[in-house]
């Protein structure tokens, strides 16, 4: 079905590129881009089965991801964020999953990881109290999926979980006036004193070890692939095609230009605009091939019911982290050489330059860090960290 999702957003794609401007300016994607991605199924591909989800290859999923974010990169990462949480979900136990799924298969979730919520253990749950930053989509969410830590009876934390929650349990405050990523609507969660049932609760602790409750209904190869390889590709395939959506407008619109200044010429015949183009474009494909090369490794060894060495799940991270940096130097390269036009708002290539360096400074872009574990792990040292 893999195919079919990718004809069909290719289909979408002119349109949403026409309203990716309008979805600057308001802060959101407009509605009828999600019922589009709806109905094309995109952002069923990571979800199990037995939900009416696709349970499509990584590598697939990241490819419809790279191609929204060509032509509107807030479209790509909402598309890679809400449909990378329907994986997560279906590692959450089968209740929680009937609780988001069971009426509507096309119900979506958003996320604030960041361990900012307090839970305090009471019968049968706990008691949620937080304020999340930068949850992305949760507009167009009915659930959210909410970092926190469980505060033991002297005011300590002992454990690190992820929460879910229904809307009818927080609410939303419009904080998302920003420079890049403007359409996605990143907005504040609040939530004061709310139950969570114990089946709504997910330790980080079991997500980093491979064992957890939801493979018990959901036992495809998908459902043992670490949260840390799958989802900070997540935020590094927005990146990645937004800038290669920028490369494909650059080097349309400096084609058949021709400078009034440095002695006048057809630009494409400076050496060194095509040396940028071939620099751009080859640090593009690089990170293209790691991600598809690494999540093809992880994806053979799970389905093949083998052990994922660290060794390859901390080469996932390095190159994800890298892939961002260098989608990054791309589009600061063709930037710079673009001339003042690129100045001016709603050009693509200025709106690609935005997207990208606000996508970079997600946390689980954090290069040094990243190269940091790599580097540990390479020394035979210990790495303990959430996102590996």
């Amino acid at each position: 079905m893999a195919p079919q999702v990718l004809e069909s957003v290719r289909t979408l794609l002119p349109g949403i590129g026409k309203r990716a401007a309008a979805a600057d300016e308001a802060r959101r994607i407009p509605e009828s881009t999600i019922r589009e991605l709806t109905d094309a199924g995109v952002f069923r591909m990571l979800q199990p089965v037995r939900h009416g989800g696709l349970e499509s290859d990584p590598v697939d999923f990241y490819r419809v991801v790279r191609a929204l974010s060509a032509v509107c990169c807030s479209t790509g990462w909402l598309a890679s964020i809400l449909g990378v949480h329907a994986w997560q979900l279906g590692l959450f136990p089968r209740r929680a999953q009937d609780d988001v799924w069971g009426d509507d298969p096309d119900t979506r979730v958003s996320s604030s990881y960041a361990p900012v919520g307090r839970l305090t253990p009471v019968d049968g749950g706990h008691r949620l109290t937080g304020r999340w930053s930068f949850s992305s989509g949760c507009e167009h969410a009915t659930w959210a999926l909410l970092g926190a830590l469980v505060v033991g009876a002297e005011g300590r934390p002992v454990d690190f979980l992820t929460a879910l929650v229904p809307r009818s349990d927080y609410t939303i405050e419009d904080a998302w006036d920003v420079v890049g990523l403007r359409g996605t609507a990143s907005n504040d969660i609040i939530v004061e004193s709310v139950f969570v049932p114990d089946h709504r609760v997910l330790r980080n602790y079991e997500q980093a070890r491979l064992k957890v409750p939801g493979q018990q209904v959901n036992k495809g190869p998908l459902y043992r692939l670490p949260f840390g390889a799958l989802f900070t590709c997540a935020v590094t395939a927005p990146v990645i095609g937004a800038v290669s959506g920028g490369y494909e407008s650059y080097v349309s619109l400096m084609k058949e230009r021709v400078r009034l200044s440095l002695g006048g010429g057809r630009f494409a015949e400076d050496p060194f605009a095509q040396v940028a183009i071939a620099r751009a474009a080859s640090d593009i494909d690089a990170t293209v091939l790691q991600m598809d090369r690494n999540l093809r490794e992880l994806s053979e060894l799970a389905a093949a019911g083998r052990e994922i060495p660290m060794e390859l799940r901390l080469c996932t991270r390095r190159d994800q982290v890298r892939g961002t940096e260098r989608a990054v130097a791309a589009i600061d390269l063709l930037f710079k050489t673009a001339g003042g036009n690129a100045l001016r708002r709603g050009n693509p290539v200025e709106r690609a330059w935005r997207d990208a360096h606000a996508g970079s400074v997600h946390v689980a872009n954090d290069v040094e860090r990243a190269l940091a574990m790599y580097g540990r792990g390479a020394f035979g040292l210990t790495v303990e960290d959430n996102l590996v």
